[in-house]
């Protein structure tokens, strides 16, 4: 039986459904105002893992994934620009075109990851939900749960008793230890905005301009008035004025008109727990008096060479840098596999390289195989129970190299890894079994150039090496041969 260490209890537990065999599962997805990074990438990879394993327990899992388009602020919280907007006037674009630059690059990287992302309407934007968002609003409304101030309309977490509870800290905690915000109208600090208006209480820009102009709280009225407060390339009309979600608003309303409330599985990063996804369960529960999800499970942080990625350090790698640094996406999965995913995991080129190289070796003995035909019961009892185990991918990768390294007959090796592969997602069945085909061009260049290296004509060879490379082939020198490769 899968366990899965669930941070709403702080516990391992034992996975059930709702509605066995089907499974409904929501994973907070990217805001797309950038290009993912490694860091980014590593909890896709790991809920794809999770999602395989669900399956092949014999779930039938619904997943959902949101793309943030619109309403995460800068500061993460209700601080800030909108992160769209900012990126789109840094690059002189519109918010809708950056926002789908960067929703197909993130597409894109998950299909070479081998991640299998939902399909529409499950892989939802947040602008496509502005309805489902402002109905939501309007229940905890009528409930008495929000208030309005000048910026927008915000949820009343003293009205929520249980607001803290994923965190493990009460709201009185809370409140002490959550700094000052600059809305002075906010009447807790841990509140957080609902909707928020494009511009004070919730006027039009121009009506705004002209507010400010007949004030006069500028230093120059005719020039500062329009370079300081730029235009809003994503706003809608509510009862409230003309604005735009909160953050977490989207999450809420999404996971509930496909899934249902309560669903099963609620997936995130540790950095999610203490304010994205508190306000989430507080705003879900609050509006429909039922949990939002049974379990809540995260991913912890990765790391580059022992710090945390910033643009200061210049370490925030997307797949095109692995890709320079002979990584491909797989071999960038594999190293994701190499720890839990509830550890910290610390990238390095070195490590990220020797995940490629162990990949590769991986690939090449697999060639060598017979085709699969039985599965061997005790050696898959031993990776099954590694992955039941929490998603122990590190300790289940450990019983691949252990049996790729018995005595066990070749062919079973073959059908092992080649089931076991439905669960880790390293594309190995392109290579199980599957001697390299090498053209009789290929290996004829390649002897030419072995022959140049025996009487030393290294102008010759490196031609040749040239040559091959232009064929798609690369060629490693032994001490008494060679051996090739196609070109990655």
């Amino acid at each position: 039986m899968l366990k899965l260490w669930n941070s709403l209890s702080r516990t391992r537990e034992p996975f059930g459904a709702i509605n066995p065999p089907d499974v409904g599962m929501y994973s907070c997805g990217p805001t797309v105002y950038s290009r993912a990074h490694v860091g980014n990438l590593r909890a896709y990879v790991v809920w794809d893992v999770l999602k395989r394993a669900l399956t092949a327990e014999g779930f039938k899992v619904t997943h959902v994934m949101n793309i943030t388009d619109v309403g995460h602020l800068t500061g993460d919280g209700d601080e800030g620009q909108d992160k769209l907007q900012a990126s789109a006037e840094k690059e002189g674009r519109t918010a809708w075109d950056v926002a789908k630059e960067y929703e197909a690059l993130f597409v894109a990287d998950a299909k070479a990851l081998s991640i299998v992302l939902p399909e529409a309407p499950l892989l939802c934007r947040a602008t496509e939900h502005i309805p489902d968002q402002i109905k939501l609003v309007q229940i905890l409304e009528e409930k008495g749960y929000t208030y309005v101030t000048s910026d927008g309309v915000y949820f009343d977490t003293s009205k929520f008793p249980e607001y803290g509870r994923l965190s493990g800290q009460p709201l009185e905690e809370k409140m002490e230890g959550t700094r000052i915000e600059s809305n002075p109208e906010k009447k807790h600090p841990t509140d957080f905005a609902l909707w928020k208006f494009s511009y004070p209480y919730g006027v039009n820009r121009q009506d705004f301009l002209d507010s400010r102009m007949r004030k006069n709280d500028t230093v120059d009225v005719g020039r500062a008035t329009r370079d300081d407060v730029p235009e809003r390339h994503m706003e809608w009309p509510s009862p409230w004025g003309l604005g735009f979600p909160g953050w977490h608003l989207e999450c809420s309303a999404m996971s509930r008109k496909y899934l249902g409330q309560p669903f099963d599985i609620h997936t995130g990063g540790v950095d999610h727990i203490p304010v994205h996804h508190e306000n989430e369960i507080a705003q879900s529960m609050a509006a429909y008096a039922v949990p939002l999800a049974n379990y809540w499970v995260h991913s912890e942080f990765l790391t580059v060479d022992g710090q945390k990625m910033s643009k200061s350090l210049g370490n925030i790698y997307s797949l095109d840098d692995c890709k320079e640094h002979k990584i491909e996406p797989l071999g960038l999965r594999y190293f994701y596999l190499s720890a839990q995913y509830r550890s910290k995991l610390n990238f390095t080129w070195e490590a990220a390289q020797g995940a490629q190289i162990a990949l590769d070796k991986l690939r090449d003995l697999a060639r060598s195989w017979d085709a699969p035909t039985d599965i061997d019961a005790d050696w898959n009892e031993k990776f099954m129970n590694e992955m039941q185990d929490d998603l122990n991918t590190p300790a289940a990768l450990a019983v691949v190299w252990d049996m790729v390294k018995s005595d066990l007959e070749s062919d079973c090796k073959a059908a092992n890894l080649l089931a076991w592969d439905v669960l880790l997602g390293l594309g190995l069945d392109q290579y199980i079994g599957k001697p390299l085909v090498i053209p009789e061009n290929v290996k004829a260049v390649a002897d030419r150039r072995w022959e140049a290296r025996l009487r030393q004509d290294w102008d010759q060879a490196d031609n040749l090496r040239l040559e091959l490379e232009n064929l798609g082939w690369t060629m490693e020198d032994g001490t008494t041969g060679y051996k090739l490769k196609p070109k990655k």
